[in-house]
């Protein structure tokens, strides 16, 4: 399993007029923590692109349990539970307050695809490397 830790700053820009963080917002929230999470294992999404991969999100889901507010430090926990074998990559988000409250739950999925004819493909090896040893066969 690998897990990687984001932090993010609510900024007042992304609350609504309840001074809640709009819903909307942690797509943007999510994409952050996997790209960080990739950029962890030494490897970009930039990187990935050069090698003519994109990974568009296909589905997601997300479950509010709290609510987060201006100002608050998020840590977002992105959590790969297995290793990709085909063109699709699980990510399970976590996101909790500064007093390690839980608040909200994510899911994205994104497939591997060719830049042009997103045409799908395996994940670039160079990924595939870098996670390998957090999955022990």
């Amino acid at each position: 399993m690998f897990i990687t830790e984001t932090h993010i700053r609510v900024r007042y820009a992304e609350t609504d007029q309840m001074n809640v963080v709009y819903y909307g917002n942690y797509a943007q929230y999510f994409e952050v923590a996997r790209a960080e999470s990739i950029r962890n294992l030494g490897f970009t999404y930039k990187e990935m692109e050069e090698l003519g991969v994109i990974m568009p999100v296909v589905e997601m889901q997300t479950k509010f349990l709290r609510p987060a507010h201006y100002d608050d430090l998020l840590n977002i926990k992105t959590i790969l539970k297995e290793l990709p074998v085909d063109h699709r990559i699980i990510f399970e988000h976590e996101v909790y307050n500064e007093q390690k409250k839980l608040l909200t739950l994510g899911n994205v999925i994104l497939y591997f695809v060719k830049i042009g004819s997103f045409e799908k493909t395996h994940m670039p090896e160079g990924l595939r490397s870098a996670l390998q040893s957090f999955f022990p066969a």
